[in-house]
């Protein structure tokens, strides 16, 4: 089959491909009228777990936008990451508690949960720590990680997110660190975002950023979706969620977390190539932005605790 045609099909040509082929498709709260009280909470995970042996995860999802690599707007500049050993179990129990919850079947056994073959030995391994991050267990837990990181930097924080609408307390935890001597780099989507809203609220809410010292990226080429975060050159976070108030507090979310000073170099590697494709913000320029700009701002800040 190729790749485009499941993306082109549609839901019903897709669920019909799906299940000539044996495949099983379950929709994760389905919105019908009757089920619009529980319809804010949707699932953002993107996992592919393969015999419970290799997991990915990342911001790339199943449609022609990651096809490509990048070279224009109809490609997404994107990252996803493999891994092996005990920690794509993690991933598989992420999985298979949203498919209880969606279909009633418990997956279990060794057939989803083989066990587990360390790859910590002569060959190296990097220890992983896996957020599965639900509403349902009363915490957005990969909200805390990503403000506990903010908040232990002391050197660097580099960010590349492409939805990036702080709350209050957020921009100042950020400001706060760059007044502490933090080097703090954000890098977002730019023009080509694929959402509106979020476009318009994040552009309203560089001010302050950039008024503490804040470095404020837009990538230019196409829209960026990786969602990474390096601290101090030795910790990294790969994963789904974007940096709002949906993914911290709505979305079912995975991150992986790696304190390693390798994966964390070659993370900064790419961050600092993707700079060359980016315009860099300036303060001033920002406040001269014109009324119908700052109108439309006012207008997405309505929905800014949904995006």
């Amino acid at each position: 089959m190729e790749p485009g045609r499941l993306i082109a099909s549609g839901r019903d040509g897709m669920r019909s491909i799906l299940a000539d082929g044996g495949c099983q498709l379950a929709w994760f709260r389905p919105i019908h009228w009757y089920t619009l009280h529980r319809a804010n909470r949707r699932d953002h995970r993107k996992s592919l777990i393969v015999d419970g042996r290799i997991a990915f995860t990342g911001g790339a999802g199943l449609a022609d936008q990651w096809l490509g690599a990048a070279a224009d707007e109809r490609e997404w500049r994107d990252i996803q990451v493999a891994i092996t050993g005990p920690a794509a179990l993690a991933q598989q129990s992420g999985f298979a508690l949203n498919w209880l919850e969606t279909t009633g079947e418990i997956l279990s056994g060794e057939r989803f949960f083989p066990e587990p073959r360390s790859e910590t030995g002569e060959d190296g391994g990097v220890r992983v720590l896996t957020i599965l991050s639900s509403p349902a267990l009363g915490a957005g837990s990969v909200g805390t990680m990503y403000l506990a990181a903010v908040q232990c930097a002391k050197r660097e924080l580099l960010i590349a997110n492409p939805y990036f609408i702080p709350d209050a307390r957020v921009i100042d935890m950020l400001a706060a660190a760059r007044g502490r001597g933090v080097a703090v780099r954000l890098m977002v989507a730019g023009e080509h975002i694929d959402a509106w809203w979020a476009r318009h609220n994040g552009v309203r809410l560089y001010g302050r950023l950039l008024e503490a010292g804040v470095e404020i990226y837009e990538f230019r080429p196409t829209m960026l979706h990786q969602k990474t975060m390096l601290v101090d050159g030795v910790w990294a976070t790969i994963g789904t969620a974007n940096f709002d108030n949906r993914s911290f507090a709505m979305n079912e979310e995975t991150n992986l977390c790696f304190h390693d000073g390798t994966i964390a170099e070659e993370l900064r590697a790419i961050f600092t190539s993707d700079l060359q494709r980016c315009e860099r913000i300036d303060f001033a320029a920002w406040r001269r932005r014109g009324l119908w700009q700052r109108i439309q701002e006012q207008c997405a800040s309505l929905l800014e605790d949904q995006i």
